[in-house]
């Protein structure tokens, strides 16, 4: 991956670091290109998730015996954890936030595609509304692990997209200038996206395999 090392200055745009020596570049995921398509992918992976749900929702809201393309078995179920207060934590379905908030991360991935640049203003809404759902997606993650005990698959692919999508937008703002670190920080940040992202995902493993050990084990109490 590319070396930060040479970034340096500041546009009169965002302020937002540049590469401007001959030698230097940006890691690869944070330029302009390479960031919109990601932002594209893991927001239509997030939002056909989200959008899945919102339709099984509404079955099951007209009928309630509805059996959700996703109810396995009594440990990997949509519906059961519809059923849970934590699935409504705002007095709606959290999924509606999903089918909104992706868009949003869709578009602004298409907007980089077609060459639009953002003000650091735009970079601070954008990582504050990518964090507090990363924050938000991580409890829901533990409730279902550690309260509900129950998988709903669609949720773990949101959870999936919101792994990189977090990561990236982090690493983009931070070799940007629009989280300022020191030089050295920066530096490894810019070269430690994609093994922050196996990490992550090696961590959801290793948590869903220990909270349902029992299960597949075939001795659970349940």
């Amino acid at each position: 991956m590319p070396s930060t090392r040479h970034l340096s200055a500041t546009t009169a745009q965002g302020g937002e670091t540049q590469a401007q020596s001959a030698g230097s570049s940006l890691p690869t995921m944070t330029q302009a290109k390479p960031f919109g398509w990601l932002l594209v992918i893991t927001g239509t992976v997030g939002w056909l998730a989200a959008g899945t749900l919102v339709l099984e929702k509404l079955a099951v809201l007209q009928d309630p015996n509805h059996v959700t393309v996703c109810d396995v078995n009594p440990w990997i179920s949509c519906g059961e954890v519809m059923k849970t207060w934590q699935s409504s934590l705002f007095g709606f379905p959290n999924m509606f936030i999903g089918i909104v908030a992706f868009a949003v991360v869709i578009t602004v991935g298409m907007a980089l595609l077609a060459g639009a640049q953002f003000g650091r203003w735009f970079w601070v809404g954008l990582q504050t509304g990518v964090t507090l759902g990363f924050v938000f997606v991580v409890w829901l993650w533990s409730q279902a692990l550690y309260d509900i005990h129950v998988l709903c698959p669609f949720c773990m692919i949101v959870w999936a997209a919101m792994i990189p999508m977090f990561v990236w937008t982090t690493v983009r703002n931070v070799v940007h200038g629009v989280i300022p670190l020191p030089a050295k920080a920066t530096r490894v940040v810019g070269d430690s996206g994609w093994i922050a992202t196996a990490l992550l995902y090696v961590a959801v493993i290793a948590t869903i395999f220990f909270a349902f050990i029992q299960v597949f084990a075939g001795t659970s109490g349940f």
